[in-house]
């Protein structure tokens, strides 16, 4: 019986301890202190991107920017040139969203085969900033508001003379995809309504781009990964 007692008290001894581990809180976990956030830099899960950080990238080279005027067709413009410039606001804890504000996106060296049209004089976004975010799954959207609607300004020339299409999106949004396999953010057939302009200007513009790098230009051009 003694011999039992003492086995018996090692188990109740054991079961203690099991359950003050058990009840040790979450954040004791190394591997809690570990977690990254949702943007980082030089590498995925690497240093988290600061608020107020300037994030920027060009064209993925050998690609162009895109508006045509169906999600196959090939009739519409394309540039070659094309970039953007959004400061972080928030970048939480991975897995949540990160907030930034797009600040400048500009489009350059473009050409139109629309029928009637001779040359492109400027593409613009207007109404910038948007406000934007960037999910965990690399969902990238971009928003504007009813006072200042995600919109595209695009001066054509053509035979008769300058034309001015105004092109804005059903959503007043823009969604795309982050991938850190290439560190891009690709949007793909997003589309513009047209808001006002001459029949030249057609009905739809699909707007495609994939943008890589994507990087810190605050931390050095870093290369900047979603987590």
């Amino acid at each position: 019986m003694l011999r039992y007692r003492k086995i018996g008290g090692g188990l109740v001894a054991l079961a203690l301890l099991t359950g003050l581990v058990a009840a040790t809180p979450a954040s004791a976990d190394p591997s809690a202190a570990l977690a990254s956030n949702v943007l980082t830099y030089p590498t995925a899960g690497g240093t988290a991107v600061a608020a107020n950080d300037v994030i920027q990238a060009s064209l993925k080279t050998g690609t162009n920017a895109t508006f045509y005027n169906s999600t196959s067709g090939t009739t519409g413009i394309k540039c070659a040139a094309s970039s953007f410039s959004a400061k972080v606001l928030t970048n939480p804890t991975a897995p949540g969203t990160a907030t930034e504000s797009l600040t400048a996106q500009s489009f350059g060296t473009c050409t139109t085969n629309v029928f009637g049209t001779t040359g492109v004089q400027s593409i613009a976004l207007n109404n910038l900033p948007y406000a934007t975010s960037v999910t965990s799954a690399g969902v990238v959207t971009i928003s504007g508001t009813t006072a200042a609607p995600v919109q595209s300004t695009v001066v054509l020339n053509s035979l008769l003379g300058a034309i001015t299409c105004v092109y804005r999106t059903s959503t007043n949004s823009l969604t795309g995809t982050a991938a850190n396999a290439t560190n891009s953010i690709t949007f793909t057939n997003q589309p513009f309504t047209k808001f006002s302009g001459p029949s030249l200007c057609f009905g739809t513009a699909y707007f495609s781009a994939t943008y890589s790098p994507v990087r810190d230009s605050t931390k050095g051009n870093a290369a900047v990964y979603v987590n």
